[in-house]
């Protein structure tokens, strides 16, 4: 979005009543916004989908968005509308809901331009880039009626529904903690030079929200994970789907209530290059009568367990009960009882695609209106993401944070309530009303 064509949404886009409501044998018009690696996994699905039709693609870099097209048509598809100005999706009246996936600082205000001009939303992970962001969020979600799903898509996976199902009936005694793991290796990004932008790009569309910078090759197409101003490590990149079934497993409440304190440790180490955030961070979140741990690791790290692949990255979860404990990653689940660590169940995943069910819960809820039968909800995935953003406050401030539930904020520490949102850079600031 260049300065001079920044306008308000229209009145047009605003109206809830240019949304029809759609029967359960209607066609869902989505429109795809962010075209990179997650974009692309997106439209996949959407064209592998029945009663789904891609009728405009939005990207800021024009390749990605031709790129897109060529897909698109390849797969038998009618080619789509194009635009790199997200605002004009949201001025199309015949468009039911977008995908948004674009970098996690754009995730929020993306969210609610398009909740208050009529459109439902899937959105990827992360949520949000900051826990004031969530809360917008929500908010959003619940003003406008808008189906508001986040893409932790193991909510979604029917071996890790039953595996959580499992561990609510008993068969490891009383939950009492658990343990997320992202050992995913992660090479050094280097060094790079401020430059000019790709042809066709649009770099102040990109940063949008963000603070302005100069164009720079690392900050773009990925590595933007590795910066504050974009992105939230991988924690919240990877680890973010882990704490999701961690907070799950454990049976956590959306509002942090049981919250009671953070404390994360680590650094950027062995690696002296342009990025930002840690690879390698340690956090332990104490609740009431629960405990959390997570690691992520981007360094050369040792297999936990049965988790992950024996030659690959180790991603998955612990979880420690009162008669044994379970291991659950996205391929299986297992679960040892007793002394003597007996292994007396286990279950496998069956699905071709993590994304796929995802989407098609998102799809059904677009057309029963019913906030409730989403599996991976708003409240649900901003919940996660903040738990993702309270270790990275405490890691940046460097010491232990205790949480005060009444105030949503951390009790006497105003550098770390600082961190929990910021202004965004104008003329992309929240509109109002929300």
């Amino acid at each position: 979005m260049r300065r001079r064509d920044f306008l308000p949404l229209s009145a047009a886009s605003l109206s809830l009543g240019a949304q029809r409501i759609l029967g359960a044998n209607d066609r869902v018009s989505v429109a795809l916004i962010g075209l990179g690696g997650r974009g692309n996994d997106h439209l996949t699905e959407f064209v592998n989908m029945a009663g789904v039709d891609v009728t405009a693609i939005c990207d800021v870099d024009p390749v990605s968005v031709e790129k897109a097209q060529g897909r698109l048509v390849a797969a038998g598809r009618r080619a789509a509308r194009q635009f790199s100005d997200m605002r004009r999706i949201f001025d199309l009246q015949d468009v039911n809901a977008v995908s948004m996936a674009t970098p996690n600082h754009w995730h929020a205000l993306g969210a609610v331009w398009a909740m208050r001009s009529g459109k439902d939303v899937y959105c990827e992970k992360p949520a949000s880039h900051d826990p004031t962001e969530s809360r917008i969020m929500l908010e959003g979600a619940r003003r406008h009626g808008r189906m508001l799903q986040v893409g932790t898509q193991s909510r979604s996976l029917p071996h890790k529904i039953e595996a959580v199902a499992l561990l609510r009936s008993g068969v490891i005694g009383e939950v009492y903690a658990a343990k997320g793991i992202c050992y995913k290796r992660r090479k050094s990004i280097g060094h790079r030079p401020d430059s000019a932008p790709p042809k066709g790009v649009d770099w102040d569309a990109f940063l949008g929200p963000a603070p302005l910078r100069p164009f720079n090759e690392l900050r773009f197409k990925y590595n933007w994970h590795w910066f504050w101003d974009t992105g939230n490590g991988d924690l919240g990149n990877q680890g973010v789907h882990q704490m999701d079934v961690a907070r799950w497993g454990l049976g956590l409440p959306d509002h942090h209530g049981t919250l009671r304190s953070v404390t994360a440790t680590g650094g950027k180490l062995v690696y002296h290059d342009d990025q930002e955030t840690p690879n390698t961070l340690v956090a332990a979140f104490e609740f009431e009568g629960r405990q959390l741990t997570f690691e992520v690791r981007g360094l050369v790290a040792e297999r936990v367990g049965g988790l992950g692949s024996p030659r690959g990255n180790c991603i998955g979860n612990v979880f420690y009960g009162s008669d044994g404990f379970m291991e659950l990653d996205d391929s299986a689940y297992r679960v040892y009882q007793g002394e003597d660590h007996v292994l007396v169940r286990e279950g496998r995943d069956q699905t071709r695609s993590e994304t796929a069910p995802h989407i098609a819960n998102f799809l059904d809820a677009v057309k029963t209106r019913d906030h409730t039968s989403l599996h991976a909800d708003i409240a649900i995935g901003a919940a996660s993401a903040d738990l993702c953003h309270f270790a990275n406050i405490s890691y940046r401030v460097g010491r232990k944070l205790t949480w005060a539930p009444a105030e949503h904020a951390w009790a006497g520490d105003a550098e770390a309530n600082a961190l929990m949102g910021r202004q965004n850079r104008p003329p992309y600031t929240w509109p109002s009303p929300l």
